[in-house]
C-alpha cells in the first residue's frame, strides 16, 4: 500500500477558502509575500515530506535510537533529510529574516508542518525543538546570548530541549531539586537530574543547548523560586566558538511504546561538579520564560494529534477502498453474490465518516489558532492585541487536551478498520496507534490542561474572553443560517451554543464554591464538551462554504440522482459535498452525545469525591 502524507485538497481549502490566509497579505508585514508564493512554500514542504522525511518513516521506528557509550545515535536514515531540512530553512518559518527566519504568516508555516512536521514528528522534533529554545533567547536573552545561540538554534546547526521534569517532581514542577549556585565571573554552577528530555541528546547537531530550570541557593519554595539557565551540552566561548564539553551527561534513553526515532533521555548535570549555564531572564522568573516555551509545544503537540490522526484517516480510506471481503449487505443472503470492498459496508462508512469529519474539524481548529497569531501580530489597537491573544490563551489547553485524544481515538478507529491487519506491523496504522498514544502526555498532561482551562482560562477578564469565543461560533452560524440547507444545522449547533454558555458559567461557580473539587472533577469532560463545540463550529463554517461553492459548481441540479452522478464525476464536487455530510454527520450524530455530557456535568454527581480510596481496591 502507497504511504501517505497529509491531504492536500484539505490543507489548501482550510489554507486559502475558510482561514482566506491571502487577507493577511494586505499587512505590511507580509507585503512581499503572494497567494503564489505561498502555494510554493507549501507545496515544496509537501515535496520535501513525500520524496526525503516518508521513505524513512519504517525504518526509523525500526531501528531506533541507540545509547551507546553514553552517547545517543540518532537513527542513520535521519543524518540525509536532516542536513536537507536545515538548508531548506525550515525551522523559524515565522521568525522575522533579520533574526534568520522566513518571516512567514504563523498560517502558512501551520500548513508547511502539516507535511514537515506530520510525516514524521521523530525527525522533525530533532529541528523544531531548537526553535523553541531559540525563542525564549530571542523574547528573553541579553544581547550577548543572543549572539551566541539565535543564529544556530534558528538555522539547525545546534539543537535545543526543554529541561523540566525530574524524577520525583513529575508534573508538580515547583517541586525540583536541582539547583544552581552563581560564581565569581556571573555564569551558575548547575547541580541535579532531569528525565523524560526529548532530544537530551544526539548526534545531528554539533551542540544542543539545553534551557533548564533549577533553583539557585536560598530562593523560595515552590514555582516562586525557579530560575532559568541555558546549558550548553559543549561550552560556547565568548567569540561564539566552542570550547570544552560542559558536565552534561546523558545517563540514558527510554524504552518507549511508541516514538522510537525520538530520545528521551534522562540527563545528569553536574556529577562532576563542573556543570555550568547562564541565567535567562530574572532570577526566580523561569516558569514565566518557559512558560513560553510550553505554550508553543502544546500547541504543537495538540497539532501532532491532528497530524497522526490525518494519516490514519487516509490509511484506513485508502485500505477500505481496496480490501476486498463479504457480500453487500442488500445481498447478505444470496451466496453467490461477489465479494465487495468494504467500504461499502455501513459499519465501515460509520467509523470512516467519524474519522473524517474530526479528521477535518480539528485541522481547521488548529490553524484557526495559528490564524489568532497572525491577527495578534497585525492588530493595529492594543484592543485587537489583546482580544486575539485572550482565544490563544483560551483555546491553547483545549487544542492539546482535545486533539491530542481524538487524533488517538482516530488511529485506534483506522486500526478497527484493518482488523487483524491494522494490528500487525506489517501495515502502517500499527505504528500510528503508537506514537499518537504520548501526544495526550507530555507537555502537560491532558488532565492537566482541563483544570488550566477551568481553573485559569474560563474566567479571563470576567468571562470576556469566553465571551468572545462564544461569539466567534455565532458568526458562522448567522452566515449557516442564511442557507437554506444548512438552516437545521445552525439551528441545532446555536442550541448547543446556548446549553454550552450556561454549563461554563454554572461551572465556574462551582470552582469558586465550597464544592470546588467535584467542579475539577468534571473539568476533563467540560474540557472534552468545549471541544465538541470547536468541532461543530468548524464543520458548519467549512459547511458555508462549500455550500456557496456547490451552488457555483452544480447551480441547477436540484434531485439526488443527478447530483450523485454529478459527485462520482467531478472531484472538487464531491470535496464539497464532503464537507457538508461531515457537518450534518457531527451535528446530527455527535453533537446529542455532546448535549448529554453537558446533563451529566451540569448534575454535578459527586461519586469521583465522596468514593473512599479503599473502595477501589476492595
Amino acid at each position: 500500500m502507497a504511504q501517505v502524507i497529509a491531504d492536500k485538497r484539505d490543507v489548501d481549502f482550510v489554507l486559502f477558502e475558510q482561514m482566506n490566509v491571502e487577507t493577511l497579505l494586505t499587512h505590511k508585514k507580509y507585503k512581499e509575500l503572494s497567494k503564489k508564493t505561498i502555494s510554493m512554500i507549501v507545496n515544496e514542504a509537501k515535496n520535501f515530506a513525500q520524496k526525503e522525511i516518508l521513505p524513512n518513516v519504517k525504518e526509523a521506528d525500526h531501528q531506533g535510537v541507540r545509547y551507546e557509550n553514553g552517547k545517543v545515535l540518532a537513527p542513520e536514515c535521519y543524518h540525509r533529510p536532516y542536513k536537507l531540512f536545515v538548508e531548506g530553512d525550515w525551522i523559524a518559518m515565522t521568525e522575522d529574516p533579520e533574526i534568520f527566519g522566513q518571516g512567514l504568516p504563523h498560517l502558512v508555516a501551520q500548513a508547511a508542518l502539516d507535511y514537515l512536521m506530520g510525516t514524521d514528528f521523530c525527525f522533525a522534533a530533532y529541528a523544531m525543538t531548537g526553535h523553541g529554545t531559540g525563542k525564549m533567547i530571542e523574547l528573553y536573552g541579553t544581547d550577548k546570548q543572543k549572539k551566541l545561540f539565535l543564529k544556530n538554534l534558528y538555522t539547525g546547526k545546534w539543537g535545543g530541549t526543554m529541561v523540566l521534569t525530574e524524577p520525583d517532581a513529575g508534573s508538580d514542577v515547583g517541586a525540583l531539586v536541582t539547583s544552581a549556585k552563581k560564581n565569581p565571573d556571573g555564569t551558575y554552577s548547575i547541580t541535579g537530574n532531569k528525565i523524560f528530555i526529548t532530544n537530551g541528546d544526539h548526534n545531528l547537531t554539533e551542540n544542543i543547548i539545553h534551557p533548564v530550570l533549577a533553583r539557585i541557593e536560598g530562593a523560595p519554595a515552590g514555582t516562586k523560586g525557579i530560575s532559568l539557565f541555558l546549558v550548553p551540552k559543549i561550552w560556547v566561548n565568548d567569540d561564539g566558538s566552542l570550547g570544552e564539553p560542559n558536565d552534561v551527561v546523558c545517563t540514558g534513553v527510554e524504552e518507549k511504546m511508541g516514538i522510537h526515532g525520538s530520545p528521551t533521555c534522562s540527563l545528569s548535570f553536574g556529577s562532576k561538579g563542573n556543570c555550568r549555564g547562564q541565567l535567562l531572564g530574572e532570577e526566580n522568573k523561569g516558569m514565566k520564560v518557559m512558560f513560553h516555551m510550553m505554550n508553543e509545544a502544546r500547541l504543537g503537540v495538540g497539532s501532532l494529534g491532528v497530524y497522526n490522526g490525518s494519516n490514519a484517516y487516509l490509511y484506513a480510506v485508502n485500505y477500505a477502498q481496496q480490501r476486498i471481503q463479504g457480500r453487500d449487505i442488500s445481498d447478505a443472503l444470496n451466496p453467490n453474490a461477489s465479494a465487495v470492498r468494504i467500504i461499502q459496508h455501513p459499519d465501515v462508512r460509520r467509523m470512516l465518516l467519524w474519522m473524517k469529519s474530526h479528521v477535518e474539524g480539528m485541522r481547521s481548529f488548529i490553524y484557526y489558532v495559528a490564524l489568532c497569531f497572525d491577527h495578534q501580530v497585525c492588530a493595529e489597537t492594543p484592543e485587537k492585541r489583546e482580544y486575539y491573544q485572550g482565544l490563544i490563551d483560551l483555546l491553547t489547553p483545549v487544542v492539546k487536551a482535545y486533539c491530542t485524544e481524538r487524533g488517538f481515538d482516530v488511529c485506534v478507529q483506522a486500526m478497527q478498520v484493518y482488523g487483524g491487519y491494522g494490528y500487525t506491523k506489517e501495515y502502517p496504522v500499527e505504528q500510528l496507534v503508537r506514537d499518537s498514544k504520548i501526544n495526550s502526555i507530555y507537555e502537560g498532561t491532558n488532565g492537566i490542561q482541563a483544570m488550566d482551562l477551568l481553573a485559569r482560562k474560563l474566567g479571563m477578564k470576567a468571562g470576556a474572553v469566553f465571551m468572545n469565543f462564544i461569539k466567534e461560533i455565532q458568526k458562522s452560524i448567522d452566515t449557516a443560517k442564511g442557507i437554506t440547507e444548512l438552516v437545521p444545522l445552525a439551528n441545532s449547533t446555536e442550541k448547543a451554543v446556548q446549553r454550552f454558555s450556561q454549563l461554563a458559567m454554572h461551572m465556574g461557580m462551582i470552582a469558586m464554591s465550597a464544592q470546588f473539587k467535584v467542579a475539577f472533577s468534571f473539568a476533563h469532560p467540560f474540557l472534552e464538551v468545549t471541544g465538541d463545540m470547536v468541532m461543530s463550529w468548524m464543520l458548519l463554517w467549512r459547511a458555508c462554504i462549500a455550500s456557496q461553492k456547490l451552488a457555483q459548481l452544480i447551480p441547477d441540479v436540484k434531485d439526488n440522482a443527478a447530483r450523485k452522478e454529478k459527485i462520482e464525476k467531478n472531484k472538487e464536487v464531491a470535496f464539497y459535498d464532503g464537507q457538508l455530510k461531515s457537518a450534518a454527520y457531527f451535528i446530527n450524530s455527535i453533537l446529542p452525545i455532546t448535549i448529554g455530557k453537558m446533563d451529566a456535568i451540569q448534575n454535578a454527581n459527586s461519586s469521583i469525591i465522596d468514593i473512599h480510596e479503599v473502595s477501589f481496591t476492595s
